[in-house]
């Protein structure tokens, strides 16, 4: 029985309404109005809700009862010193890309050429790919550069807010290091490594707004055709799964999300695909409580096998986050009276936004950072736990960057803050770590059952030492900016009694750009490992978990994003990344569901999609 304003039956069935989903939900029901689509998202709608339309609230998704973001937490862990490490993920229609930092990032040209060419995937070259990204793209930046975008639905521009902690730690940087400059553009997706930046945003300069994918995908789908539907509040348990053809899907309310919701099971059927778009956590879960998985996981949770895919919740991968937090002077720009609810201060910049879309509410706050390769003096500092993974992955790739580092005006960490008080940070993530994870389910029928998630953080030596010397650059950049009034102490290491790493005393004067670098023992070293052990968090980046591979190398959709063994079952997000990308994954995300919607066009001989 379908949902009141449902159909009995749809042409295509997509689980998720996330990111990728949003896209080709969009794309599809322009290139062709006759198809019927059903869109089931587990959250709640986000249509012109200010904490996701205005840039500024962005922090504020991340309570513990949130509703709009899931926090996954994963096993306790040896290589956390025994700690469980939570990742969070969006739960609402649009995703990640309706909750994020909307940090404008784009991937280095290799990692789709990895892509094609390593794992076996013709057709998802950076030359295949390109026209794709800027198909979704208006960059508000500069006219007429070459791999930019101008007449897509999302807006990339700096944002309608001048940042003066973004503006020192530009100037800063670039006085500290010589060998590294300020460039037009470090986003070229072409050689883009060691080039600073002020750092672009998925916020349109005109508007102020957040540029997301549901305001510009989903909700104009739903607004000119009554043949495509959503449904918010609802979880896709399940794949059906009739003589080797997925037919429709399973699936149950969210009383999270809706009031009054029941436990009942409803089912939705569709006649040409079904498309799961959950995301690296949700999708692998509902391929395993299909049958489709590994047969030792499905075994436990008393599923039977219809689908042998072993490569089902394996090759979870991530990027490895680290900020360190300092004191800033008073009149410093940043987000944390908007971050800390202040009334004060919110109604300042709520009304600003309000008045003409500009104001600290109109950003941010990631005011500067690059993509950072190391010289090879450089990689002497990092430490011979890395030299083999330089020498086997980055050497002969020399667009590939180690890590982001960059600067957030506003205090990213887990610490109390006293009223009126302001906090910038500065640190990035690590972009190509060794350790891998899996996730699986640990229930056939809840869907809101904990997962079997191993986070692989910290699992390889090599990652650590990236880690480390991040921290340690990161320190050096932010105690050299004017805005600085002292190291907060609560989220740095506890160094020995007498270290000349020591938290500094000194909340009044920052160290001179010319002064020597902080020397640190082994002993200090084991300290800041202890602390990032303790503190690491990941950059939400999470994605592989249903590979696009070969079936035999543990891949589990092939190029054309089918699962292998199933009729009309497509997998289309994150997860399917049969690698990592040097990028904040939305950009690559929105590319995933472009390049899925002309698969699935070409698929049901549609075209212009």
């Amino acid at each position: 029985m379908a949902s009141p304003g449902t159909f009995e039956e749809y042409d295509i069935i997509i689980a998720g309404g996330g990111t990728a989903a949003g896209v080709i939900f969009g794309r599809l029901s322009a290139a062709d109005p006759s198809l019927r689509i059903l869109m089931l998202e587990i959250g709640p709608t986000t249509k012109d809700d200010l904490a996701h339309i205005q840039p500024g609230r962005f922090l504020t998704h991340l309570t513990p009862d949130s509703k709009t973001i899931k926090h996954v937490v994963g096993k306790p862990s040896e290589h956390l010193n025994g700690r469980q490490l939570a990742v969070q993920c969006g739960q609402c229609v649009g995703g990640g890309s309706s909750v994020n930092f909307m940090m404008y990032t784009r991937a280095p040209a290799s990692d789709y050429d990895d892509w094609a060419r390593v794992h076996d995937n013709p057709g998802w070259s950076f030359h295949d790919l390109l026209p794709l990204v800027k198909k979704a793209e208006m960059y508000q930046i500069a006219p007429d550069q070459p791999t930019h975008g101008y007449g897509g639905p999302l807006k990339a521009s700096y944002g309608r807010a001048r940042n003066n902690v973004g503006e020192d730690y530009i100037a800063t940087v670039v006085q500290y290091d010589k060998t590294r400059g300020v460039v037009d553009d470090a986003n070229g997706m072409v050689m883009d490594v060691n080039g600073l930046q002020p750092w672009p945003k998925w916020i349109d300069e005109k508007t102020g707004r957040r540029s997301d994918v549901p305001h510009h995908y989903t909700y104009p789908a739903l607004e000119r055709s009554n043949n495509v539907h959503l449904l918010v509040g609802c979880a896709v348990k399940k794949v059906i799964v009739e003589d080797g053809k997925a037919t429709g899907v399973e699936y149950v309310q969210n009383s999270k999300v809706l009031p009054g919701a029941d436990s009942l099971p409803r089912t939705a059927r569709a006649t040409k695909l079904v498309v799961l778009s959950a995301g690296a956590f949700g999708s692998p879960g509902i391929l395993e409580r299909s049958g489709i998985g590994a047969k030792d996981v499905l075994k436990r949770n008393g599923i039977k096998q219809i689908v042998d895919l072993p490569g089902v919740g394996e090759n979870y991968n991530d990027h490895f986050l680290i900020f360190v937090p300092f004191h800033a002077k008073e009149d410093a720009d940043t987000l944390d009276g908007i971050v800390r609810g202040d009334p004060v201060e919110y109604e300042k910049w709520s009304a600003q936004w309000q008045q003409d879309n500009t104001g600290l509410m109109a950003s941010n706050g990631i005011g500067g950072g690059m993509k950072y390769r190391p010289s090879e003096q450089e990689l002497q500092a990092i430490g011979p736990e890395f030299a083999e993974r330089w020498a086997e992955y980055y050497a002969g790739s020399p667009d590939k960057p180690i890590t982001w580092i960059g600067q957030a005006s506003v205090y990213v960490g887990a610490s109390p803050l006293p009223a009126n008080h302001k906090i910038y940070c500065t640190g990035g993530f690590s972009f190509y770590p060794v350790g891998t994870g899996s996730v699986h389910i640990t229930s056939a029928d809840d869907v809101d059952s904990p997962l079997d998630f191993d986070t692989g953080v910290f699992s390889r030596k090599e990652d650590l030492a990236v880690l480390r010397y991040t921290w340690k650059l990161s320190r050096e950049y932010g105690r050299r900016m004017t805005s600085y009034r002292g190291e907060f102490a609560p989220d740095f290491p506890i160094f020995p009694t007498g270290s000349a790493a020591a938290v500094s005393p000194d909340h009044n004067t920052s160290v001179s750009i010319d002064a020597p670098d902080i020397v640190y023992t082994e002993e200090d070293d084991k300290a800041i490992d202890d602390f990032l052990k303790a503190n690491i968090r990941t950059a939400w980046h999470s994605l592989g978990t249903c590979a696009m591979k070969r079936r035999d190398k543990g891949g589990v959709v092939d190029t054309h994003l089918n699962v292998y063994g199933v009729q009309n079952l497509k997998v289309v997000d994150m997860s399917i990344c049969p690698s990592n990308v040097a990028t904040n994954t939305y950009s690559t995300a929105v590319m995933v569901g472009e390049k899925a919607a002309v698969i699935i066009g070409e698929d049901l001989g549609i075209s212009n999609v």
